[in-house]
């Protein structure tokens, strides 16, 4: 169900690296000087990344003062000559959201985050990107600008519906779910959950491993309703079944 990489533009691409990601380097300025750590990441369904941090960090003070931060996103594993791999550099500002639902979207991808979400001393925060540096491979290179890479389209009835989504396939179709990781993605484990739905795929988790699945024809992409949702679910698992 996967298109070919090839075929996709680089914003598609960029767009895709920064949906599968979990983790990510976030640089900041540390009195003028780069600071580089490693954080834990979701994306919105807009593909902006969301960042759950501590108060208490060196990253968080020095967001604090400037805002100003990047991101490198790492999908190399598996390559020999990590290299040769894909990697997206994120440009932006890192800005504290009080937006409940992004939270609840982080939460859901991070599960472990839950036991300190609440803390008071944790902010989210949304990176607004202005620029990324996408490496797809050997001697693919491409400056993109945030405009292009974010979605464009409108996701705000999807992201509404998106947790009573995740609520009916993870409660009524765990045989579903664990066939999109199965026969589709040649993934193991038993415990496979549904993380997350956006207008371009979905997440998968089985405890500490993940798994993006991207629609591709003949699902019409993008789902931004949940009809949609359903009727895109309902064909991934047609094509599971075969």
């Amino acid at each position: 169900m996967t298109e070919s990489r090839s075929s996709r533009t680089p914003a598609n691409l960029a767009r895709g690296l920064a949906r599968s990601r979990i983790r990510a380097a976030l640089a900041t300025s540390l009195g003028g000087a780069p600071y580089a750590s490693l954080v834990l990441l979701a994306v919105d369904l807009d593909a902006s990344p969301l960042l759950l941090l501590s108060g208490l960090a060196q990253h968080s003070r020095n967001i604090a003062f400037d805002p100003r931060v990047s991101l490198l996103l790492d999908a190399t594993e598996g390559h020999p000559d990590p290299l040769t791999g894909p990697r997206l550099t994120l440009l932006g500002r890192a800005l504290p959201t009080e937006d409940r639902r992004c939270l609840a979207r982080f939460i859901a991808h991070q599960p472990a985050s839950a036991g300190y979400a609440g803390f008071g001393d944790f902010r989210l925060y949304r990176v607004e990107v202005e620029r990324g540096h996408l490496v797809a491979g050997f001697g693919r290179i491409d400056w993109i600008e945030g405009g292009d890479i974010r979605f464009s389209g409108d996701v705000g009835v999807l992201a509404a519906a998106e947790p009573e989504i995740l609520r009916h396939m993870n409660k009524d179709h765990g045989d579903a779910i664990a066939r999109y990781a199965h026969r589709l993605l040649g993934r193991t484990g038993s415990a496979w959950r549904m993380t997350g739905i956006d207008p371009e795929g979905i997440d998968l988790r089985c405890d500490g491993e993940t798994a993006r699945l991207d629609f591709a024809p003949p699902i019409s992409v993008p789902v931004l309703t949940p009809e949609a949702a359903r009727a895109a679910l309902v064909q991934l698992a047609e094509a599971a079944r075969q």
